[in-house]
């Protein structure tokens, strides 16, 4: 329900918030009773969102010497897993190790009996169930997003009680009034989970975001980047989704994903001098495949638009799309906006079957059909 796709390039971690809020919460709490704990979490995942995994890991093995048993302690460790094995998909060799810190975690949270620490066990539970549900969602495993989230709403509604104590707490009733309503919009499927859930209201949400992205202090690169997703995916307001998508990448300049989210913003504004400049720089400072990926779909998208070179424009676009195939669901709307390039070159070229099967490809793949670099 409040997934925004990684596959629109938006990632990030989903309700990381329950992590996140725990860490701004000004009730007392178990794990963040001193001030050098709290700066030294929010140091680690400013490390992991910027892809320092080294300094993230010396930071975690601080934590769990403090706190063994603590849910934050394996959250933590499944948010470098996530990151530094991006994009983790089904067949990947760390889904295991990240989804038992996951279900520990919550498992943790649920034996903990009520106490002057609820509200920290409270969000991490959410925080944990969370970050598996972005994972499954990600993946398209829509039986496990759905037997997860069916479970998770009570925690979600626990956690409106704290909306007046801080600030940051808007993201997270911002998410739940906007996705509680666009998110079943673009994906059909979802709509018989969603009638068990209170209305939304989608207006309210961006309102709640757009305050937490001005006011938090922990939680404001993650409304940033659902601001980001939001108006690229759902409203296609590229010019709105720009300004986030920007601040994002300078928050976390190391960060391929919000790189990747930028330059297909760039793209959609045509500015393409300025993504071309991007694009030309990151083929040599990441080794991330799916990444590389990305880049030559963008490259496809640049010959096809600045520079009429629809060869090359078709190269790129079909070792993107051979290069992005073994990430799987992960990969699908990239792959589209390349589909979609070959149904445009087709039809320029008047090859009605080529346009019409490479058309078909790309709906088949997109999430976000209006997204399709076309204008």
């Amino acid at each position: 329900m409040y997934h925004c796709s990684v596959k629109s390039g938006i990632k990030t971690g989903i309700i990381l918030a329950g992590m996140l809020l725990l860490l701004a919460t000004t009730l007392k709490a178990q794990v963040l009773r001193d001030t050098s704990t709290f700066n030294m979490v929010c140091k680690g995942v400013d490390y992991i969102y910027n892809q320092q995994f080294n300094q993230a890991n010396h930071i975690y093995s601080k934590i769990k010497a403090l706190y063994p048993e603590h849910p934050l302690t394996y959250i933590f460790r499944g948010l470098i897993t996530y990151w530094e094995k991006y994009p983790l998909i089904p067949s990947s060799p760390s889904r295991e190790s990240f989804e038992k810190d996951m279900k520990h975690a919550i498992e943790l949270c649920e034996k903990k009996p009520h106490n002057r620490d609820e509200a920290e066990y409270l969000l991490c539970n959410i925080g944990a169930r969370g970050l598996l549900l972005l994972f499954y969602a990600d993946n398209d495993l829509s039986m496990e997003v759905l037997s997860l989230a069916s479970s998770t709403y009570q925690h979600v509604k626990e956690s409106f009680n704290y909306t007046s104590t801080f600030s940051d707490f808007y993201f997270f009733t911002g998410l739940y009034n906007y996705y509680r309503e666009a998110y079943p919009e673009a994906h059909p499927v979802y709509k018989p989970l969603a009638v068990w859930f209170p209305k939304g209201d989608k207006i309210r949400g961006l309102n709640e975001l757009q305050l937490a992205s001005k006011n938090a202090i922990i939680l404001k690169a993650e409304a940033y980047t659902f601001l980001a997703g939001i108006y690229i995916s759902f409203e296609n307001n590229f010019r709105q989704a720009y300004t986030y998508s920007k601040t994002l990448h300078e928050l976390y300049p190391r960060n391929s994903q919000y790189m990747a989210v930028y330059i297909k913003n760039l793209l959609l504004v045509k500015q393409y001098a300025d993504a071309e400049n991007m694009i030309t720089s990151s083929h040599s400072k990441y080794s991330n495949s799916f990444f590389q990926a990305q880049l030559f779909i963008f490259q496809g998208i640049l010959y096809e638009k600045k520079y009429g070179d629809l060869n090359r424009a078709q190269a790129f676009y079909q070792k993107g799309i051979k290069d992005i195939a073994p990430f799987g669901a992960f990969g699908n709307e990239y792959a589209a906006y390349a589909y979609f390039g070959l149904s445009r070159i087709s039809e320029s070229r008047g090859d009605k079957h080529g346009k019409k099967t490479y058309f078909k490809q790309a709906m088949d793949l997109a999430s976000y059909k209006n997204v399709n670099f076309n204008e």
